[in-house]
């Protein structure tokens, strides 16, 4: 049972997070003949003042 798991930054819409699933799905079920049925996806959010990357938070880089 192949498990893909995301982290990412929130904000995306339940759209785009619907077709993120979607598009991993597709892809190990093509790259490795995996069932679609026993493919998991599993997505973390992080807000954007909890990730950093060199002393700066994604929420201060967005502000400038």
């Amino acid at each position: 049972m192949p498990l893909v798991e995301v982290t990412l930054v929130e904000g995306r819409t339940p759209e785009q997070l619907r077709a993120l699933i979607t598009g991993l799905t597709d892809a190990v079920e093509t790259a490795i003949g995996a069932a679609r049925d026993s493919i998991r996806v599993v997505l973390r959010e992080v807000p954007a003042t909890h990730w950093a990357a060199g002393d700066v938070t994604i929420d201060e880089r967005r502000k400038g």
